[in-house]
């Protein structure tokens, strides 16, 4: 007896979105978990560091700036910039992009919680990807070059959030990327096994917005502390061109020291009123290229007190100086 065939099954329209991972087929679950690591270590790590050295604004320019000249002189510290900063940056921010694009909203359907997490992650991550690409150029790559003239740090941003446009934009990308960053870390803990369970990942939530809520507040107020500070000047921080900086010295011979309290000798050794004559130590001498014009004039300007040998009106001890005519 025949039989009638089977009808055939109806053609199911390919699947939107990320495909999901069979054995053996692509490299995604790699990527992806190395995207999240990236995400915590090191951008995590270098976005805490770049909100604490900012918060020296606080403490004024020169602060910052000196904080600025501390980061620049690290050693390595174009390699390590590159090596743990910008790559993993910017393959984050890429493959962030992918993830997003491919990736399928649906609030409108579902409206639960962790779909509304998914959601505003993607759009933290595009706001912190712009924000991030105008900061960098800005204030890495353009105008003033931070590295070599860190004293002008505080003036450059200051300048730039005197535009209200670029205020707001400062502001908004603060939260934006406190947020992303607070909530990734909930991500990682939660993908990587370390928060297992409901009640774990509820309790290191709150653990993760404290934090996250921290960071920005600390953001807030160091762009508050720029905007509302007097204008700073454009480098507090100048190089100082009446100091010269020379080979170091020898030892001067002793018997050239003058026996006469509060007396320069002719090798610049000086008798302090104590009788002790204080020789050139085994130092880097400088070079005053304004001041004195001779020795007689040097003892001269010279006030001994208490054991301490000091040039009026300089900071630098007088066995430290070479004063030349």
């Amino acid at each position: 007896m025949a039989t009638a065939a089977s009808p055939a099954p109806p053609a199911t329209p390919p699947l939107r979105g990320v495909q999901p991972l069979r054995a053996g087929e692509g490299h995604s679950f790699f990527w992806r978990k190395l995207h999240s690591l990236t995400g915590i270590v090191p951008i995590g790590a270098f976005l805490i560091e770049h909100i604490v050295s900012n918060f020296e604004t606080v403490n004024g320019p020169l602060a910052y700036a000196k904080q600025v000249l501390f980061l620049n002189s690290l050693p390595l510290v174009r390699i390590l910039e590159w090596a743990f900063i910008f790559i993993p940056l910017a393959f984050h921010a890429f493959y962030g992009l992918f993830i997003a694009i491919r990736g399928r909203v649906n609030v409108n359907v579902y409206p639960w919680a962790s779909n509304w997490m998914y959601l505003s992650q993607r759009v933290t991550g595009i706001i912190a990807f712009l924000y991030i690409i105008q900061h960098v150029w800005r204030q890495r790559f353009s105008g003033v070059s931070l590295p070599e003239h860190p004293g002008a740090a505080f003036a450059k941003v200051q300048h730039e959030l005197s535009n209200p446009w670029m205020l707001a934009i400062y502001v908004i990308a603060m939260i934006a990327t406190t947020w992303h960053f607070s909530y990734g870390v909930w991500l990682f803990a939660a993908k990587w096994g370390i928060t297992p369970g409901d009640k774990a990942r509820k309790k290191f939530g709150w653990v993760c917005g404290i934090v996250g809520a921290a960071l920005c507040l600390m953001g807030l107020i160091s762009i508050y502390s720029v905007v509302t500070a007097p204008p700073a000047p454009d480098d507090v921080m100048p190089e100082q061109p009446g100091i010269t900086l020379l080979k170091p010295s020898t030892l001067l011979p002793k018997s050239t020291y003058s026996q006469q309290s509060g007396e320069v000798a002719k090798d610049g050794a000086f008798i302090s009123d104590t009788g002790a004559a204080s020789p050139p130590r085994d130092r880097r001498m400088y070079r005053c290229t304004r001041g004195f014009a001779s020795n007689a004039q040097a003892s001269e300007s010279i006030t001994p007190s208490k054991g301490t040998n000091r040039l009026v009106g300089s900071q630098f001890p007088v066995q430290d100086l070479a004063i030349t005519s």
